[in-house]
């Protein structure tokens, strides 16, 4: 999406989607109540979704399906939820109980069973990633639009290393040197891999103007970010918007908020709000439903992306003019 759209046509690109009200639970508890959960996150999900539509056609019990494959009842329902690890022969037995004898079919499923099971790219930083940030890794990776809003600081996919080092440093201030860097690398990976990716995702972020106006870094630190803003909503895949404060009060007083759309029609949209040691994801449709209301009317409120540049601009010419 270009600078010049409106929010009015970025909103088509969201068209409704029925929500399975038994949601997919990524995540509630926080903090060291979670635990981590190997493998890519989507594809995990995916099967799950798969083996619940397969299970509930054939007419079959959650119970009579962990029989089979010497589990529990609990078992099922977190695979299907996509909260446990995948194992071939349990997915195939199941898919035999299920009726499907179609080898495209099985194959097809059980492509995705492996793809769920090899190392994540953060495995190597898995002493930075809290348990809590991994599930929320994973779906980025597989969603093709994230809606962002932001308060406090630069999106982190739109950060420069040098204004993440900076507020890496800040918010870890016992941190030695080597752990920054690792972190701000972490953040910069994470950017690559869906951003330089076949099929970018699209970023539609609205970032307040208090987080522009803080100097994060010192001022070299926030002209190079600023510069880089612009750059970027250049891009045909981010749209990037500035809430100014003449907007005044706004929909988005709760804070932070991050809304994840994937391609396939059997996941539903996830809303990831972030806090100081942890994250909640929270899963009832009618929750999901009110957030992406509050990023919808934030895009309507917030100046449109074709003045983005300018705006940037101007900030810029304060700032090397002697500051905000």
């Amino acid at each position: 999406m270009s600078p010049g759209e409106h929010p009015d046509d970025v909103a088509e690109t969201w068209p409704g989607r029925t929500v399975p009200t038994s949601g997919y639970t990524y995540g509630r508890t926080h903090g060291n109540g979670h635990q981590r959960i190997a493998g890519p996150t989507v594809p995990r999900l995916l099967v799950g979704a798969q083996l619940r539509r397969f299970r509930e056609k054939a007419r079959i019990s959650t119970e009579a399906a962990a029989y089979e494959i010497r589990g529990s009842h609990s078992k099922i329902s977190r695979m299907e939820l996509g909260r446990v690890g995948l194992k071939e022969r349990d997915v195939a037995d199941l898919l035999t109980l299920y009726g499907v004898l179609d080898p495209d079919r099985r194959d097809a499923l059980l492509e995705l069973v492996d793809l769920a099971n090899r190392p994540s790219w953060w495995q190597e930083y898995g002493d930075l990633v809290p348990p809590w940030y991994e599930p929320y890794l994973g779906l980025e990776q597989g969603a093709v639009i994230a809606r962002v809003y932001e308060v406090q600081d630069v999106p982190e996919l739109l950060q420069t290393p040098e204004y993440a080092r900076a507020l890496l440093t800040a918010r870890h201030p016992e941190a030695p040197a080597e752990e920054i860097e690792r972190r701000v690398e972490l953040r910069m990976r994470r950017r690559r891999r869906v951003f330089e990716r076949p099929g970018p995702l699209k970023l539609w972020a609205v970032v307040d103007e208090a987080a522009l106006r803080r100097q994060v870094g010192g001022p070299e630190t926030m002209a190079a970010q600023l510069r880089f803003l612009i750059d970027m909503s250049w891009l045909p895949n981010v749209s990037l918007q500035v809430l100014p404060f003449a907007s005044g009060g706004h929909a988005a007083e709760c804070g932070p908020v991050t809304l994840l759309r994937f391609a396939e029609p059997e996941l539903p949209d996830v809303v990831y709000l972030e806090q100081l040691t942890g994250a909640l994801y929270p899963d009832r449709p009618s929750d999901i439903t009110r957030y992406r209301d509050v990023l919808n009317r934030l895009g309507l409120q917030a100046e449109p992306p074709v003045r983005t540049p300018g705006f940037l601009d101007g900030m810029l010419d304060q700032l090397l003019l002697g500051g905000f």
